[in-house]
């Protein structure tokens, strides 16, 4: 697993869930979807499993993050150590005297710096996601269009549903995948909670989205984008495309 292609939620959560297993981003440490694990007199699912591990063995991934090597990072000695007393929520003055920091003003200053590098690293992601895939985030004409870019069979589709679904195919997901291919199968399936031929308000979607994932926003977006719905200019009503 290449730790530097995963996406920032995978990041943020410390693990992967990848052929129905959750993966530690950090080492080798695995668990089963399927099975149930004994921790502390107590009996968690894999997924909860695994958080207890991110926590016992590597504190959080904040800090699973903060101990790899610069290269990967790209974060001086002083960013890391500035980036530890911000999430630890030290005190400026703190800083000053626990650190090669002489002042009040630099800690401040460092501060600024790291968040205008966040503000930029994220225009840089978006420039880098058009130069990787820049079909991916033109405007789709339509449903069929994205069909014929991507051959799905009838046995991955099923696979995909299983994987996601965990609680049945009426219910929802835990994540939207960041996989193009799989979305497309997570966005056929559910579109078969709306009719066609009939107009909904955008409140209406959002609630049937919201039986899907919390993420519903997302979810609306990649419907339209993907040509399976379409909506009004003033964005009052959508409608699946026929």
């Amino acid at each position: 697993m290449n730790i530097q292609n995963l996406s920032i939620e995978d990041l943020a959560k410390g693990y992967q869930f990848q052929d129905y297993e959750y993966h530690c981003l950090f080492c080798s440490e695995k668990y089963h979807s399927d099975e149930i694990y004994p921790y502390e007199e107590k009996l968690l699912t894999a997924e909860g499993r695994m958080k207890r591990h991110i926590l016992s063995h590597h504190e959080s991934p904040f800090h699973a993050i903060l101990q790899l090597d610069k290269k990967t990072t790209g974060l001086t000695d002083v960013q890391l150590e500035m980036l530890q007393h911000f999430y630890e929520q030290t005190p400026d003055q703190e800083i000053v005297d626990r650190s090669n920091v002489k002042s009040i003003s630099t800690v401040r200053q460092h501060r600024f710096k790291l968040r205008e590098k966040e503000r930029q690293a994220k225009f840089f992601l978006a420039l880098m996601q058009f130069v990787n895939d820049p079909e991916k985030y033109m405007i789709h004409k339509g449903a069929k269009q994205v069909d014929e870019r991507y051959s799905i069979e009838q046995e991955d589709r099923e696979k995909v549903l299983k994987t996601y679904f965990k609680s049945g195919l009426d219910g929802g997901i835990d994540a939207i995948p960041s996989k193009e291919k799989k979305k497309l199968i997570i966005l056929q399936h559910i579109l078969k909670r709306f009719e066609v031929g009939i107009s909904y308000t955008e409140k209406e979607v959002n609630t049937i989205l919201k039986t899907v994932n919390a993420d519903y926003v997302s979810l609306r977006r990649h419907l339209i984008e993907y040509g399976f719905m379409d909506r009004s200019n003033d964005g009052a009503s959508y409608w699946i495309k026929e």
